[in-house]
């Protein structure tokens, strides 16, 4: 039995793992690399493996840092199934046709310019059509079932309350080459307990294999309650102001749970229950609909709040207001009341959040409210900054509005919570590999995992192999 890691090691995007056992490879995720333009397009077109002798698929959740590269998978070869939750299976049928999209766009502005340069031009690592011949292979299977996807290979998803459908991956293997019953377990991303929407990550009895995120190895977060008494505060001294709350979000995931706590809220009175809230995303108004769709995902705290609640939606009351056509975007521009805006992108590059920063973020009324990490060189790591000036559009802004940020959203496990899910196996990995951080975190974690009494931890490199 081998595993080799094609991505998300020492680092934390391109999530791409391959296991190969009694003659059948098994990948675990597939998704996009993201860094600089020229190494994110090679990495992305160019699998490191056959695609075509890949067998089986499986996929943690549908973030596209694990799911985004399907559509070149399937279009390079593969014709096995794609194993997945039944809710990452419908988020995938979103954001991969949204990624699509994103791609045209960037692929079409840069070959204008590499037209006129006499270059040769670029293709995008998938059409829309790529993508939905994709959605043909994704078989779904729910928590806690017990699934074969290979003679003597059987599968089970344990619930990671990370984002909508996200799972930790148990494989049960009957390894011919080492005569043994191998357990690979897989924690995929882990969410945080006692989320405002989902279910706590699941404990795991014991493995043999252990693949473990590291996002956050190094560090802890501030309490979840503290960031929604700190955005009652913003939203209130934004309203005093008289001015907008602006706050560029995530999608999936963090768009939910700032409706979710603004509802509260207004239920409460906490803040005013006549300020208007706009969720003016696509992408984020199709997840806020697959959300409702999955229950089963749903904490306890949900479901009591819903048996109380007059609307019966954890994403509906009265002043909320769903914008999905551009005319509806640009009408955003002319209010002049007190509002709150949650547009895509998360990291403010690209959509519909530079129109509304370019309109908002010199009026001092105004807050941009950060609820993300901003990666470097993003607009959004600026705005975070206080830069002075910042370019929107290709133009230059004063920053003029208040700049808040709450860390307390993440929906990744910090270094106690992953300690403490680790802490939980009674039966410890006899063979570790910390995945899915920077160096710094992911170092920082296998040493936490040795004094828990872990064996053979290991931090890979892209590429690297080990035999079990």
């Amino acid at each position: 039995m081998q595993i080799e890691f094609h991505g998300a090691v020492r680092t934390v995007t391109g999530s791409q793992h391959l296991i190969s056992a009694n003659g059948c490879k098994i990948l675990l995720d597939c998704g996009l690399y993201q860094g600089s333009r020229k190494q994110t397009y090679e990495r992305n077109q160019h699998l490191p493996y056959n695609a075509a002798k890949v067998d089986v698929l499986i996929l943690s959740h549908a973030h596209i840092d694990h799911s985004g590269n399907v559509p070149n998978l399937v279009k390079s070869g593969f014709q096995g199934d794609i194993v997945c939750t039944y809710a990452t299976r419908d988020l995938c049928s979103i954001m991969l046709r949204d990624s699509a999209k994103i791609q045209q766009y960037d692929i079409d502005y840069l070959n204008k310019k590499r037209r006129k340069e006499g270059l040769h031009l670029l293709e995008p690592y998938y059409t829309m059509e790529d993508v939905v011949e994709s959605l043909k292979y994704f078989i779904g299977v729910g928590y806690d079932r017990s699934y074969q996807i290979k003679p003597g290979i059987r599968i089970s998803f344990f619930d990671a309350g990370h984002i909508l459908g996200s799972a930790i991956v148990v494989l049960e293997i009957e390894d011919k080459d080492s005569k043994k019953d191998v357990r690979l377990v897989f924690s995929g991303d882990l969410g945080r307990p006692d989320r405002a929407i989902l279910r706590d990550p699941s404990f795991i009895e014991d493995a043999d294999v252990l693949l473990v995120e590291s996002t956050y190895g190094n560090r802890n977060h501030a309490p979840a309650e503290a960031a929604e008494e700190k955005l009652k505060q913003v939203v209130n001294e934004t309203c005093k102001r008289g001015g907008k709350l602006i706050v560029p979000s995530f999608a999936i995931g963090r768009t939910q749970e700032l409706v979710y706590a603004l509802h509260k809220m207004v239920r409460n009175r906490d803040i005013s229950p006549n300020l208007p809230v706009y969720v003016d995303s696509p992408l984020a108004i199709d997840a806020t609909g697959i959300y409702r769709l999955h229950p089963e995902a749903y904490n306890q705290g949900v479901f009591d709040f819903l048996a109380e609640d007059v609307h019966g939606d954890p994403f509906g009351f009265d002043m909320m207001r769903y914008t999905r056509s551009t005319l509806q975007s640009k009408e955003l521009n002319f209010l002049r009341e007190p509002a709150v805006i949650i547009s895509a992108s998360g990291m403010c590059e690209a959509g519909r959040i530079l129109h509304h920063l370019k309109n908002n973020i010199e009026d001092p009324k105004n807050t941009i409210l950060i609820v993300g990490w901003q990666a470097p060189n993003t607009l959004g790591r600026r705005i975070v900054e206080k830069q002075p000036k910042v370019k929107i559009f290709g133009e230059e802004y004063q920053l003029k509005a208040e700049v808040v940020t709450i860390n307390g959203f993440s929906a990744h496990a910090d270094r106690s919570e992953l300690l403490n899910w680790t802490g939980h196996f009674s039966k410890k990995a006899s063979h570790t590999y910390v995945v899915h951080g920077e160096e710094d975190a992911s170092f920082a974690l296998a040493d936490g995992l040795s004094n828990q009494g872990y064996r053979n931890v290991n931090v890979p490199t892209l590429g690297q192999r080990y035999e079990i």
